[in-house]
């Protein structure tokens, strides 16, 4: 089989990975990739939002199947396209992942079928938001619409930072035309869950739990990122957790969205908060997380293709997909100064490990593998137990090596705080 995957990060790697498992893949291209994707897939620089591009590449190529994996081109229509070609796809459907595309969308989804989450109001007028900030209760969030490449969300501690983000997002539009609109939450206060899931549309299957670090610096201080880190399963989402949110959440969701017509088929992934009065949603995701991909799929036991050409064929059973009983962490080895500004370009050195995921980097005239991103490296480990895994990722990250490099030195610390309060 000839497989095409969208996207360029450490997620993709991760994606690219799994799928090199099953016999049947004869080749896989990645568009774009990147340099360290370079060594299990053969890289075509076409940007992961140039859809006629793809389109064509596809087509010229005879691809069997497709994997669709950033938001940006999902919201746009790429799944629709690549079908209406004869080329099947993991992934939504365009109308479908609006579910991500936006908040608004979301959150009025979930306030017209009783899904649980966070009070809120939207506006599309920067004066009416202005004057409910001065009023509503501090802490609150402030987000965004539509895609903002993960940093659309802003919690103002203060009145006057409500105030400021709201300005940004709407008249100064740090975010463009995503902050045209606004959702302005009730703040949310509890351990958060990530949970990824497999869904034909009809049937849901959660995969592993687990759990993200946002933010850049060591006691989860500093700026949002895309992720600095993670670990799974998540101890706070425990069996009875996990039944309330299937009942409460994620079923209602599927069903919600055949209700409006815009059947969810792919990985739609369930960002929660687990409150003094049980689980929320913060958000929805319309395909995997990243880095959390990078620590559940080192898990799934199950071939990843073929569940995905189960999802995609509207053929998933329970059964097709089985986790093993470890636990993982992935370290993010960044370039010093991310998420603001850092300079790239610096050599890497690192062993050939199938768990290294390769994020922000690309070859140079010389072939040599060097940073160029934020982001540069997901270090994932698993291990029996989380302790373990936690201690062999942190082994790993000695043995990679480039200019700049930081990460934070906790990832995990939360989660084995929780174990130890059970034990």
């Amino acid at each position: 089989m000839k497989i095409m995957v969208i996207g360029g990060g450490g997620r993709e790697h991760a994606i690219i990975k799994a799928i090199r498992k099953n016999p049947d893949v004869e080749i896989i291209y990645a568009l774009p990739g990147n340099g360290g994707i370079a060594r299990d897939a053969q890289i075509v620089p076409i940007a992961a939002t140039a859809l006629p591009e793809i389109v064509a590449f596809a087509q010229e190529k005879q691809i069997d199947y497709a994997v669709v994996a950033p938001d940006d081109p999902l919201v746009l229509g790429l799944v629709d396209e690549l079908t209406a070609v004869g080329i099947p796809c993991f992934g939504p459907e365009k109308k479908a992942a609006i579910i991500e595309g936006s908040k608004v969308f979301a959150k009025d989804l979930m306030k017209r079928y009783g899904i649980p989450t966070a009070a809120y109001e939207t506006f599309t007028d920067l004066e009416s938001a202005l004057h409910y900030v001065e009023d509503c209760p501090i802490p609150v969030v402030i987000k965004a619409d539509g895609l903002a490449l993960g940093k659309g969300v802003i919690i103002a501690e203060t009145r006057e930072a409500a105030q400021t983000a709201v300005r940004q997002m709407m008249s100064d539009h740090v975010f463009g035309k995503s902050g045209d609109s606004v959702v302005i939450e009730e703040f949310l206060e509890g351990p958060e869950v990530s949970v990824l899931s497999f869904t034909d549309g009809n049937v849901v299957v959660p995969m592993i739990s687990s759990m993200d670090h946002k933010r850049a610096l060591d006691g989860d201080q500093g700026l949002n990122t895309g992720g600095m880190g993670t670990i799974a399963p998540n101890p706070y989402f425990t069996p009875e957790v996990s039944e309330r949110c299937m009942q409460e959440i994620f079923l209602p969701t599927i069903r919600a969205m055949n209700e409006e017509g815009r059947t969810f088929r792919g990985c739609l992934y369930f960002g929660l908060m687990i409150t003094a009065k049980g689980p929320k949603v913060i958000e929805y995701n319309c395909r995997f997380g990243d880095p959390e991909t990078q620590v559940v799929l080192p898990l799934l036991e199950s071939d990843l293709l073929s569940v995905m050409m189960k999802v995609t064929a509207g053929t998933l059973q329970p059964d097709d997909v089985r986790f093993s009983h470890d636990s993982a962490c992935c370290v993010v080895m960044a370039s010093q100064g991310y998420p603001v500004k850092y300079e790239k370009g610096f050599p890497i050195t690192m062993p050939d490990d199938d768990l290294i995921f390769v994020a922000g980097a690309k070859k140079n005239e010389a072939g040599e593998l060097v940073t160029s991103g934020g982001r540069v490296l997901g270090v994932t480990a698993t291990a029996p137990t989380l302790p373990e895994a936690i201690r062999a990722a942190y082994a790993k990250t000695e043995k990679v090596h480039f200019a700049n490099a930081f990460m934070r030195s906790d990832i995990g610390k939360r989660a084995l705080a929780a174990i130890s309060r059970e034990e």
